[in-house]
């Protein structure tokens, strides 16, 4: 957000009651695109979306800017569930988006920092490159050969991104590095030339059918969408419906051009390696090194505090990672900046979207950290339901698929820090 040209004052704070015909709870992504599909497809809908904070306030505004085909629920486990070739049809439409994000934001002249540079995954040790291995012969169970996923030798990997003890990895073209805050402030803007009122410092305390409650008033709809993600525990009944995790980030100051020429990145690649505990980056478009990770704790019953975006341990364990990674940074990299906030995850680590007719209420999220694409297809999707269009988007496995909701306290507490622990116990492990 400090990189943004947008004085990021709030506007339009909804005034009073008001009726609409379609009411979006949450100005991230998902509530942005939405927004976005719906006033393009029928300009004389009344659209309302709502925000507590500011458009973008959330994981929207703050991830780590990959623009990916990564889908939260795994190719097996959708086939188990729902057939192979739905599997496979959910992972196409995930190719698709990201390119269908770079044509809106070209069309709309949304100044991303959009770069289509893919996404190297690294292999750093003998376990992990046996899961590159697995991870690319599971692509080719499904159909998908070396132009979507390509096992790469030392070389090739080292080329790509140039970290320490690199074994080999992978590469997908599939996935563009972007500045999120950017994207975020510049969709706010076009919904808002498209018409859609965007009420920002607007709490919503209750949502229900045909109705959104806040201090300042009742917004009445017959479709109310919410787009909450790991804000969700927030409103009422919705306690373990999301569980809020966090991932925190660093960046460093502007590097200059020897120490790229070292690193490598020279296509903006976005990257990770392949331990457990999830970490990524990417090389931004002025030319720093954005990188984040999972292993902040659960705090009890899903709170969610400004200063829980803030955990020393985690910031010195990034900076110490990026050191490791990337030798020629030094022991002391140069952080400039340090942030991080709540992502959504259900409790079976499945993304869904849906709209249930009978009472008006839609919903998209659990995106467990891979939202950037996946929102942008979201929000295609609730525009074709509310609009009663049947498409090859709606019929995918995703659509109405309902998470069981998440143990009640402590239990929620206990099961997922315990989970955090042994994750990184097991990368301890395999280092």
């Amino acid at each position: 957000m400090s990189t943004v040209e947008d004085d990021l004052t709030p506007q339009d704070p909804l005034p009073g009651d008001r009726d609409v015909d379609v009411a979006i709870v949450g100005a991230g992504y998902t509530g942005l695109w939405t927004a976005y599909y719906l006033a393009i497809a029928d300009p004389s809908l009344r659209i309302a979306v709502l925000e507590k904070e500011i458009a973008g306030y959330g994981a929207s505004g703050r991830n780590g800017g990959w623009c990916s085909a990564l889908f939260a629920t795994a190719m097996p486990k959708l086939a188990r569930r729902h057939g192979r070739d739905a599997a496979i049809a959910m992972q196409r439409a995930m190719q698709t988006t990201v390119d269908e994000v770079g044509r809106v934001t070209a069309a709309e002249g949304i100044d991303c920092d959009w770069h289509r540079g893919g996404t190297v995954t690294l292999a750093r040790g003998a376990a992990q490159l046996a899961r590159a291995r697995a991870e690319v012969d599971e692509a080719r169970e499904y159909g998908f050969d070396e132009s979507h996923l390509a096992l790469l030798g030392p070389a090739e990997a080292t080329r790509r991104c140039n970290a320490e003890g690199v074994l080999g990895g992978t590469f997908t073209p599939h996935c563009a590095a972007i500045h999120p805050a950017k994207l975020a402030r510049g969709l706010v803007r076009v919904v808002r030339r498209h018409g859609v009122r965007v009420h920002e410092r607007t709490p919503v305390t209750a949502i229900g059918p045909g109705r959104v409650r806040t201090p300042a008033g009742t917004v009445r709809a017959p479709i109310v969408i919410r787009a909450t993600e790991g804000y969700t525990a927030g409103l009422p009944g919705h306690r373990r419906t999301l569980a809020p995790l966090y991932s925190l980030m660093v960046a460093t100051e502007p590097l200059p051009a020897p120490v790229w020429e070292r690193i490598g990145l020279a296509e903006r690649e976005t990257f990770s390696d392949f331990r457990r505990m999830i970490i990524y980056g990417q090389r931004t478009a002025d030319d720093r090194l954005a990188f984040g990770g999972r292993g902040a704790p659960y705090h009890f019953r899903s709170r969610i505090r400004p200063e829980y975006d803030h955990e020393p341990r985690i910031f010195d364990a990034l900076r110490e990672c990026l050191a490791t990674l990337f030798p020629v940074l030094g022991a002391e990299v140069a952080i400039s900046h340090r942030w991080g906030g709540p992502l959504g995850v259900p409790r079976d680590w499945s993304t869904s979207v849906g709209l249930d007719r009978s009472t008006g209420l839609g919903w998209a999220g659990g995106y467990v950290g891979d939202g950037v694409a996946t929102t942008n297809l979201a929000g295609r999707t609730l525009a074709d339901l509310i609009l009663g269009v049947s498409s090859d988007l709606t019929s995918l496995p995703w659509v109405g698929h309902r998470s069981r909701r998440w143990e009640p306290e402590p239990l929620r507490w206990l099961g997922v820090n315990a989970g955090l622990r042994l994750t990184n116990a097991a990368d301890a492990v395999d280092r």
